[in-house]
């Protein structure tokens, strides 16, 4: 006989994924704003892959880090055979449905009234346990880019909280009903949504106040690709700048980039991974970057323009798409193009400016606050687990 247990307290699960740092960042972007807005609520982040597949993860997100890495066409090639439901996409979903019993086990221990998914396998795996009947708590998916996926579309998810009226649409044409969608704009973390003193922060770091600060970012774990080193300490620069690069994870890439910058005539400042890239993007007057769709609604968020440089096949060209069209970006294809846009926009600021504003009409801050709204009005009394 299957018994049950009454979920009486506000306990918000989030699932999330560390295939690359954006799904992690809006998980906690979530949790710390449950915390101020809901304290009494209890929350708990689960890196999902590593919970469900603890002996395999690892090899598995190296495995797909370097196929997109390497073989980027194949992997565009799969997304857009997977873009819409149909016989392919279902048979890729249908290698997520093991592990339910682990999943099933967090459940059954935790206890949430809500679980929040910021990883697509994630929403996967709690829809799929919802069809089968072994538990209704609510649903909720993040969509962390600025466009729509099968990956992210599953038929038992209560709510999907999107980044974009665009977004919205796109899910509409998908048969998903208006009702089950929020537009919040995607998730960032409040430090990304306050005012800085740029001038304080830059005497922080020992840059001059009045040069142009370039901020370079190649992705969380550094899949900028080969050549960027080479291009930045070549004689590109018609004038002085200040140049921050940060290389996330890879620390190969990070070593490459002092040694060839090491006798660079502008001021460099190179990291690896740091927990203040708000402070480094609050000085900076513009970013080149990889189009991720964290790492640039974190932007618009500060209102700090873009140019946007190799985007993967896949979301990130759909993202590279979307900021284009919101003008709050440019876009280079080629090392030519990225060193013309460079020298464009130091000789004419008003590129920046227009930038600026287009940032600051899309109404990005505070979006985690706002997906707090979302849950907050999910009815947690009568959820149940079935144990």
């Amino acid at each position: 006989m299957v018994n049950t247990k009454t979920v009486s307290t506000e306990k918000i699960l989030i699932l999330s994924g560390n295939y690359g740092d954006g799904h992690q960042q809006v998980a906690h972007a979530i949790q710390e704003s449950v915390r101020l807005r809901l304290p009494e609520a209890e929350t708990l982040i689960v890196d999902f892959m590593e919970y469900i597949h603890p002996y395999f993860h690892s090899i598995g997100r190296n495995i797909f880090i370097g196929g997109v890495k390497n073989f980027p066409s194949v992997y565009g090639y799969i997304y857009r055979k997977t873009r819409v439901t149909n016989p392919f996409s279902i048979f890729i979903k249908s290698f997520n449905h093991s592990g339910i019993r682990r999943m099933m086990r967090l459940l059954q221990e935790f206890q949430p009234s809500i679980v929040i998914s910021t990883f697509p396998l994630a929403a996967g795996m709690i829809s799929k346990i919802k069809e089968l009947g072994l538990t209704n708590v609510a649903a909720v998916t993040v969509i962390t880019d600025h466009t729509d996926h099968s990956y992210w579309l599953h038929p038992f998810t209560d709510q999907y909280i999107v980044g974009s009226e665009f977004v919205r649409k796109s899910l509409h044409q998908l048969e998903v009903n208006d009702d089950q969608i929020t537009v919040t704009g995607i998730p960032v973390r409040p430090e990304f949504c306050r005012a800085y003193n740029r001038g304080i922060l830059r005497k922080k770091f020992n840059f001059d106040p009045d040069l142009p600060t370039i901020l370079i970012m190649g992705g969380g774990y550094g899949i900028m690709g080969e050549g960027m080193s080479e291009l930045l300490s070549s004689q590109i620069f018609s004038q002085p700048v200040q140049l921050i690069v940060v290389c996330g994870h890879n620390e190969k890439l990070r070593r490459e980039m002092e040694n060839h910058l090491n006798f660079s005539q502008q001021r460099v400042l190179v990291t690896g991974y740091v927990n203040y890239i708000h402070e480094l993007m609050a000085i900076s007057d513009f970013m080149i970057t990889k189009p991720g769709g964290v790492t640039t609604a974190e932007a618009i968020a500060l209102e700090l323009p873009m140019l946007l440089y190799k985007p993967l096949p896949g979301q990130e060209q759909d993202n590279t798409q979307f900021l284009l069209n919101s003008r709050v970006a440019l876009y280079a294809e080629d090392e030519a193009e990225l060193q013309f846009y460079i020298a464009q926009v130091l000789k004419n600021p008003k590129l920046l400016i227009q930038m600026k504003e287009s940032a600051r009409r899309m109404h990005s801050k505070w979006t985690a606050s706002k997906v707090v709204d979302v849950i907050s009005s999910v009815n947690f009394e009568w959820q149940e687990i079935y144990v």
